[in-house]
């Protein structure tokens, strides 16, 4: 593989850590590989902390097709909660209002879940990298704003309801560019007259790229020393 030219990486990103982590560690161990100071590595899409899943990397030239990466179709699983949310749709932030879930059967969940499938307008949240006049929408929303983002066009393919365990559920969704899961569970609760956030999520797939094809950041390095073995 010549990382130099340029490659794409498929990283299995942990919980808890920042894409830029990823892309940091990877670079270094490709710097100190090869003896370049500012090796050229990018992301093809950000994954939230909370998230964990597919990451691609791109080296060198490969940087040039992140855009069309990010194009890809994407496949989740998402662990939702009903009958709360919080500010940022996710575990990032604690609950912050409760609602009856009681009400809600498989049958509703399936139901809602189908006004989703298509194209459709969704809101992104409001602590996401969305920009707003040139400034994150994260940073506005630390500072207190409690403005909303405007509703943006996205495709979803699928959604599988795969688990029912009220108030838990756990779906499988395809879905285009720009989709937030975050939102998607923040919806559904409102479909089903009620609140939901998201507790988990993983990317398991991005265009061909699988998790299970996927590389660990602590395997990296090793894994990068049997690609470049003469």
């Amino acid at each position: 593989m010549d990382f130099v030219a340029g490659e794409i990486i498929a990283i299995d990103k942990p919980y808890a850590w920042t894409s830029f982590q990823i892309v940091n560690k990877v670079r270094y161990h490709l710097s100190r590989k090869f003896g370049i100071k500012r090796f050229k590595v990018g992301h093809a899409g950000t994954l939230d902390p909370l998230a964990t899943g597919v990451l691609l990397l791109c080296t060198g030239k490969a940087t040039k097709r992140i855009e069309e990466l990010q194009g890809h179709t994407k496949e989740y699983v998402a662990e939702i909660t009903l009958g709360a949310t919080t500010p940022s749709y996710d575990m990032e932030h604690p609950v912050n209002a409760t609602y009856p879930y009681e009400h809600i059967t498989r049958e509703l969940v399936e139901a809602a879940l189908k006004q989703f499938v298509g194209d459709i307008a969704q809101r992104p949240p409001l602590f996401s990298a969305c920009k707003v006049d040139g400034k994150r929408a994260y940073d506005l929303a630390r500072k207190g704003s409690d403005m909303q983002l405007e509703p943006k066009r996205i495709r979803i393919d699928e959604i599988e309801l795969l688990e029912c365990e009220l108030p838990k559920i756990k779906i499988r969704v395809t879905c285009g560019k720009g989709t937030y899961i975050r939102s998607l569970a923040r919806d559904l609760g409102e479909a089903l007259d009620s609140g939901a956030y998201l507790t988990a999520l993983t990317r398991t797939r991005i265009g061909e790229y699988k998790l299970e094809n996927c590389i660990t950041p602590e395997a990296f390095p090793e894994w990068l020393e049997k690609q470049t073995a003469q």
